[in-house]
């Protein structure tokens, strides 16, 4: 057992290993020399920016830094989407940070660029959280123009938004440290004020090239658009400064004199460390996460002083729920059980697999949560609802249904976590990246897919046999099984949280321990909206 216990703890540390230097080689951008070149225009990364802004005693929460991992390869890559943004403190107040990163493309729009930053102003939305963008790009990346430029969800939609967070009332402030181009140059201009830096900042619809194209006018970047001009001539932006740190220290003046609104009043006392050891985690979860565990172990180390009150503890076995504090906060938990165990009808059921009983209960806590303003956590280890003519008769789609139903309507924030698989109709269930949790993570062992890797290219292989067989012709079992294994590859390629959080299903990868950390953020943000709906739900099928 011993033995088991060490091969999970190493397996998990090496995870955890591989994200963090994966997230180091990230953080470099578009690499050394591109940093240079940003210092030698005396700016500063949007990295440093960040990290110049943010109050030095409280965390930053990074959102997004694995968007665009692995794509564009064509193209040189896109480290972190590029642009770096989060949830940071200034001036003692949360808000959502946006830095473009000049150093990567110049800090061109590539399409998950323009997801990764729908995403933050989102994220400041559904939070009423204040937004600050460091502007520093050069517009859209113009080979790729069709996909970024024309859909609801594209480019545009974030002037759209500038316009809907106003009528909100969350603030925005926009300063312009480098290049603001053609429609980007909206953003600083549709935010509750605008700051530039002399000589490196500069906003304008046509640069001095497409200018000269255009009207066969001479004009350099400082008199077309500079910061000189735009605060004494066009009265666009707000103030100027000579560096960019007097930019970001103003900012931080700005931030200290918003005034404070209510909250969501979610409650908070004071916080205790679990009193199981968190890193145990490392040895509890199962290597490839094929194996049972108990969820609750997993639990008492994430929750203060370990103290976990279940709902409905000999009901519904396969997914747990209960209340607890994470730092102080008080939760609601909603988590698969990958325990082998046997049901009130003395059946073993299979861990990780939701069951009729268990979406019954599941769905009655949800809605006890939202009864109650409790916000909800979803730790997701599932490979989906069962199964087979038992299950069907006894009306499994009608209970996932309910299931699905009570965390659609939900209204209390639901903060998704991936502790290990998310297959299927389970993904939905457990409120995946489709049913809006506030946050979603995903801790480095996770995968994402519509069923297991094994079983999707098995599926898949004989598709692929009883085509050939139609055609008349046959296949060897050596090259079945070479074919079995090009296709496992590739599927389970695809399951990996790296391809997730690169293409944003997920929030950002995370070490198991940040994981209490990252829900405290995640409440601390979501209590700063005090306009939560009345709870509504639709038909229920009972």
């Amino acid at each position: 057992m011993n033995l088991e216990l060490n091969k999970n703890e190493d397996a998990m540390q090496l995870a955890v290993s591989q994200l963090k230097n994966r997230f180091e080689k990230i953080t470099l951008g578009g690499g050394k020399k591109a940093i240079e070149k940003q210092h030698a225009k005396n700016k500063l990364t949007a990295r440093e920016r960040i990290v110049y802004l943010i109050d030095k005693n409280k965390p930053f929460t990074e959102i997004g830094s694995f968007a665009g991992f692995e794509m564009y390869e064509e193209e040189g890559g896109c480290p972190a989407g590029g642009t770096v943004g989060g949830l940071g403190y200034v001036s003692g107040r949360q808000c959502v940070i946006v830095a473009n990163d000049q150093t990567v493309k110049a800090g061109a729009w590539f399409p998950i660029t323009g997801k990764k930053n729908l995403r933050l102003q989102e994220i400041a939305m559904e939070n009423k959280l204040p937004i600050i963008y460091l502007v520093d790009s050069a517009g859209v990346y113009l080979p790729m123009q069709d996909e970024i430029f024309p859909d609801k969800e594209h480019f545009g939609r974030i002037f759209r938004n500038n316009a809907q967070m106003s009528a909100m009332g969350i603030t925005q402030i926009a300063a312009v440290m480098g290049a603001c181009v053609a429609g980007g140059a909206y953003l600083p201009v549709m935010s509750d004020e605008m700051l530039m830096v002399e000589e490196n900042g500069s906003v304008f619809l046509a640069g001095p090239y497409l200018v000269k194209a255009a009207i066969g006018e001479d004009v350099n970047a400082e008199t077309l658009g500079g910061a000189s001009m735009h605060t004494a001539i066009s009265g666009i932006a707000d103030y100027k400064f000579k560096t960019e740190q007097e930019c970001l220290d103003y900012i931080k003046s700005l931030m200290s004199k918003l005034g404070h609104n209510p909250t969501a009043g979610f409650d908070r006392i004071g916080a205790t460390e679990p009193a199981k050891n968190a890193g145990d985690i490392f040895q509890i979860m199962p290597l490839g996460n094929a194996k049972a565990y108990d969820v609750v172990e997993v639990i008492e180390r994430l929750v203060d002083d370990s103290k976990f009150e279940q709902y409905k503890e000999d009901y519904g076995k396969t997914i747990v729920c209960g209340y607890a504090r994470v730092d102080g906060w008080a939760v609601g938990i909603v988590a698969n059980q990958r325990k082998i165990i046997k049901s009130a009808k003395g059946e073993m059921q299979i861990g990780g697999v939701i069951y009729n009983d268990s979406a019954d209960k599941a769905a009655r806590f949800i809605l006890n949560c939202n009864q109650k303003k409790i916000p909800l956590i979803f730790l997701q280890d599932v490979t989906g609802f069962m199964v087979g003519s038992r299950s069907e008769h006894a009306g499994i789609i009608k209970d996932g249904a309910k299931m699905v139903n009570a965390v659609a309507n939900s209204v209390v924030p639901k903060i998704t976590i991936v502790i290990g698989n998310s297959f299927g109709a389970g993904n939905y269930a457990m409120c995946g990246k489709a049913y809006d949790p506030r946050f979603i993570y995903a801790w480095p062992n996770a995968k994402i897919a519509v069923m297991g890797g094994e079983q999707a290219a098995k599926t898949l292989l004989q598709i692929q046999v009883g085509s050939l067989k139609a055609k008349g012709e046959t296949i060897t079992p050596e090259a079945e099984s070479k074919l079995l294994n090009e296709i496992k590859g590739r599927y389970e390629k695809q399951t990996t949280p790296y391809y997730a959080a690169a293409r944003l299903w997920v929030d950002e990868i995370i070490d198991p321990l940040e994981t209490r950390s990252r829900i405290s953020e995640a409440l601390n943000a979501a209590n700063h909206n005090a306009d939560m709906p009345a709870l509504k739900t639709g038909v229920f099928q009972v």
